[in-house]
């Protein structure tokens, strides 16, 4: 990690001063400081920095310029590696960036207390590992829990899901349940409707309906 180049962004000066203090100090490269989201990108434009350390809510608005700015460095610099710092757990935010792949990682501040443990994180997402606050997994653990669209479905429907996902016809899964394919029909009419799938083609919804079980598992 000696001699990577980092550029900070924080619309806090003291905090991103402070922080620019510490990696200097544990022998980081500080290249560039940024108070808001063009500035930053500009920088990694210019720079070319080996990691990025971005706070998520950046002015103009303040909610999530940081975390869109870090996207777009993904996007357009996959070379460079991205910490991002936040004051809260923002899941529902975070999923794109963190499945990006390596280098990426995401930090509560007040997670921030143990300078040798921050700095050893920094090396590893430098180095193209991937580091997510416990918080964060937890919140997204429970988020997948509120939001199971199969918690809808009765255990039959399930089973029958379970089976289009094999690619079984409803004939299939009738012989399969040793039942009526009227009966799987009725199944899979009321398994369309509980996950909210549009009235549209019966086999485009069937894949919606096996995708949706498939991200769920």
């Amino acid at each position: 990690m000696a001699g990577t180049g980092v550029v900070l962004a924080d619309d806090d000066v003291l905090l991103r001063e402070g922080l620019a203090s510490l990696l200097q100090r544990s022998g980081l490269d500080v290249i560039g400081q940024a108070g808001d989201a063009e500035q930053l990108l500009a920088l990694v434009r210019d720079l070319r920095p080996g990691l990025v350390i971005v706070d998520i809510r950046m002015p103009p608005t303040n909610t999530i310029e940081g975390l869109q700015a870090a996207a777009q460095i993904r996007t357009q610099h996959p070379d460079v590696a991205i910490l991002v710092l936040s004051a809260h757990a923002e899941a529902e935010h975070a999923m794109r960036l963190l499945a990006s792949g390596g280098g990426i990682g995401y930090l509560l501040k007040s997670r921030v207390t143990d300078v040798a443990e921050f700095v050893d994180t920094v090396r590893r997402i430098a180095d193209g590992g991937s580091v997510v606050d416990p918080a964060l997994v937890q919140e997204l653990v429970s988020a997948r829990h509120r939001h199971d669209p199969l918690d809808a479905l009765s255990a039959r429907e399930r089973e029958v899901l379970s089976l289009m996902a094999e690619g079984r016809s409803n004939a299939g899964i009738a012989h399969r349940l040793w039942v009526a394919e009227g009966t799987v029909e009725k199944h899979v009419r009321s398994i369309l409707t509980k996950l909210g799938l549009a009235e549209t083609g019966d086999d485009h919804r069937r894949v919606l309906a096996v995708l949706t079980f498939l991200q769920a598992r």
